[in-house]
């Protein structure tokens, strides 16, 4: 399966808003499109849910930090904690993972752990999209085996599309209240990116871990989430609080409940332009850390080089590194693998 190249193959469905129109939907399950009223209200003429709805930041508000592309072996450290590194998202892409966690000498020629002591992050979204979902889920749960075993760790967090698997695997087509309609996890599932393969090769193993996932840490001075919102808020004050709310949520299984997760985890660009920082600042003052790193809105549309006006679609820009906003709080680590950008991997603090 090859990368898309194209804006509108990245979808981004209306539950990324707090209420928003649906399209019509011919996958299975159910959508329903509101009235013309509300639709007119909640966006401008000439909305589409591929364009439109992707507002960006401006170029000047941000930081390119270049990644160096040469293998690198990573240091070793005899006492403490080994260096820090974070992934961004990684939709079933499992040959670009491989690549870029040997070049950062993470793994070694045969994919097993060699970086001794270091510590390794992934800020969620392992599945859809791409086409091996599943076999970055069981490199990445190998991985955290191995480098325990070596004195460090790889861990990861729950992305939005992990909710949405969980509840296309646990719901199917069961209605949800979506706050604009009815709509289904397995539509949702579809739209997004859903591949038969993983669904087909999802274990109980899987699906466990899955469950399990922390929504938030703070480590050195970062705080990681995934997506880029103040959603978390709405889960507790601390860090702990978030994750034992949103996993308790998970444990209940009601397909209500874990659609609003997965609707609130679904939002974005909540840290870009005017009062972004103000946003950051929100969340580093609730859970800690002095500035805050996320997956979830690919590069290239925060950085505004993904499409045009008149609706044709162009070259995506070029990904080096990480991307720095919101007052240089904000560090975005989504290169956009699925459109043929970067699968970012990078060493914690960054030195700029």
């Amino acid at each position: 399966m090859e990368r898309t190249a194209t804006l509108r193959d990245f979808r981004v469905p209306a539950y990324v808003h707090e209420t928003g129109p649906y399209a019509d939907s011919a996958q299975p399950g159910e959508v329903v499109r509101p009235d013309e009223e509300a639709f007119e209200e909640a966006y401008p003429d000439g909305y589409t849910p591929t364009e439109r709805d992707l507002p960006v930041i401006r170029r000047g508000d941000t930081v390119q930090v270049a990644v160096d592309p040469a293998p690198a072996a990573v240091p070793q450290q005899t006492e403490g904690a080994g260096p820090l590194f974070v992934v961004g998202d990684v939709h079933g892409y499992l040959d670009e993972l491989v690549a870029a966690l040997r070049e950062k000498g993470l793994i070694d020629a045969a994919g097993s752990w060699c970086a001794g002591t270091a510590r390794l992050w992934f800020l969620g979204d392992f599945t859809d999209r791409g086409p091996d979902g599943i076999g970055v889920i069981d490199l990445v749960m190998r991985l955290s085996a191995e480098a325990a075993a070596a004195g460090g760790y790889c861990k990861a967090l729950m992305g939005n599309h992990e909710l949405l698997l969980l509840g296309a695997k646990r719901f199917g087509d069961t209605p949800v209240n979506s706050g604009a309609g009815t709509a289904t996890f397995q539509a949702a599932w579809l739209l997004n990116g859903g591949q038969k393969t993983d669904m087909d090769r999802l274990q109980d193993v899987h699906l466990q871990w899955m469950a399990r996932l922390d929504a938030m840490e703070e480590v050195d001075g970062h705080l990681l989430v995934h997506s880029d919102t103040t959603a978390y808020l709405d889960y507790g004050d601390s860090i702990e609080a978030v994750n034992d709310n949103v996993r308790e949520t998970l444990t209940r299984n009601d397909a209500d409940e874990v659609w609003d997760v997965f609707r609130k985890f679904t939002k974005r660009f909540s840290f870009r332009d005017e009062g972004g920082a103000d946003h950051v600042r929100s969340l580093l003052d609730t859970y800690g850390g002095s500035r805050i790193v996320h997956g979830h809105s690919p590069i290239p549309y925060l950085l505004g080089d993904v499409g045009s006006e008149d609706g044709e679609d162009t070259a995506g820009p070029v990904v080096e590194g990480p991307h720095v906003y919101a007052e240089g709080l904000a560090i975005a680590m989504d290169g956009g693998v699925t459109m043929a950008g970067k699968l970012l991997v990078q060493q914690l603090p960054l030195d700029i």
